[in-house]
């Protein structure tokens, strides 16, 4: 039980939520802790294969033959569009799988925010959840159905029929198992990294703005106070030297841990930028494809896609706005009362809390609810645009 209980929000320092998703990462053959030295079981390797081979045959390639191959014949334009949604939306998890196999890294740091563990939580249940029902809706509908009804599988014609209908089910579910997994997870790694960094700069900020209240209380505490009695000068600039040397070290500390987050911020960056570009991409043809044939065919689709993007969007507007916060406590650390060096150390602070902390979708756009309500509304006027240029209802 105490194994189980790891995963709850009660363990949320950063160690132990990293390592919840490194346990479910080693599923999928990615071990992204290098402290841990156990071998990936043999079985994983087989299990992911066995599920990529049934994702690459359901959604990529009977996805290809069925909308640029059959439905030019039966000129099934409905059947060809929610198929094509399908297909696109389910490559959104597969490009961060495809990056974090090249892109491995690890970090060895301390702690994060409860909120982060929560956001990575609530997710992971929605992605899983969502998969979930949709296997659900197939084996609880009356009558032999699949996920959807419209796909047809290559070679594997009339699939209604046994054992075409066994076997065509069995390669949708692995594959639906798949995507959702591989979502779920590698999304949770995202979120729970970035949301380390919102933690160190709001603690960091936190810090900042209590800077000088606390080199006060520490001064007090060192029962120094008034060391010569009578001699005002000498007593105020023993002051004056015992606090500055207390708000020197740590500024230097806080200017230490501003460049450590900097510089994983730019890791982070550097990994998922190339893949949330693609997903970004991949997210647009997607949504209008389900629009166009219509939310009572996609209905279940939609969340999935939206999920993904919107929670991408999320995590990089938390971490601008915990820049921004830090920013503010800069200035606002009653740096006026420093001494000549630790002004310029609080100078030097604040030209880099100027630099925005973004997360970028391949350095084109940057991740926050600006960026993700501009995507929706031109997904919304293309969709339009190409309904009454197709004269769909």
């Amino acid at each position: 039980m105490s194994g189980i209980r790891k995963f709850g929000l009660q363990h949320c320092d950063l160690l132990t939520s990293m390592g919840n998703v490194a346990f479910f990462m080693k599923a999928v053959t990615l071990k992204i802790d290098e402290r841990d030295q156990k071998a990936i079981p043999i079985i994983f390797y087989f299990l992911t294969l066995c599920c990529s081979m049934s994702y690459l045959y359901v959604y990529v390639f009977s996805m290809v033959w069925f909308v640029f191959s059959r439905c030019p014949v039966t000129g099934d334009v409905l059947a060809a569009l929610i198929v094509f949604s399908l297909g696109i939306a389910s490559q959104i998890s597969t490009v961060k799988f495809v990056y974090m196999m090249i892109y491995m890294f690890s970090s060895n740091l301390l702690r994060t925010l409860r909120e982060a563990k929560k956001r990575a939580m609530l997710f992971w249940i929605v992605i899983i959840g969502n998969g979930t029902l949709y296997v659900l809706k197939a084996l609880l509908t009356p009558g032999r159905h699949f996920m959807e009804d419209a796909l047809l599988l290559y070679g594997l014609e009339p699939m209604f029929n046994t054992p075409n209908y066994e076997i065509s089910f069995t390669l949708m579910v692995l594959s639906c198992v798949l995507i959702c997994y591989l979502c779920a997870n590698i999304s949770a790694f995202l979120i729970i990294i970035t949301g380390y960094v919102e933690a160190q700069m709001l603690a960091l900020s936190e810090e900042l703005t209590h800077l000088w209240d606390d080199a006060e209380e520490n001064y007090r505490g060192t029962e120094l106070e008034d060391i010569t009695d009578g001699d005002e000068e000498i007593n105020d600039e023993n002051r004056d030297i015992i606090l500055n040397g207390y708000v020197a070290i740590r500024l230097k500390a806080i200017a230490k841990s501003h460049a450590e987050n900097i510089n994983l911020l730019r890791q982070i960056e550097g990994t998922f930028r190339g893949a949330i570009a693609l997903e970004f991409c991949f997210l647009i043809v997607a949504l209008i494809a389900e629009l166009l044939a219509g939310l009572e065919n996609t209905y279940m689709e939609v969340p999935f896609a939206l999920m993904q993007v919107g929670m991408d969007c999320l995590v990089g507007q938390r971490v601008m706005d915990a820049g921004e916060v830090f920013m503010d406590a800069v200035y606002d650390c009653k740096w006026e009362r420093f001494s000549k060096s630790n002004m310029k150390t609080a100078m030097v602070l604040l030209v880099n809390a100027q630099r925005p902390m973004t997360i970028t979708a391949g350095g084109v756009t940057t991740l926050s609810y600006v960026s993700f309500m501009t995507i929706i509304k031109s997904i919304y006027s293309t969709y339009t645009t190409l309904r009454s240029t197709m004269g769909i209802q």
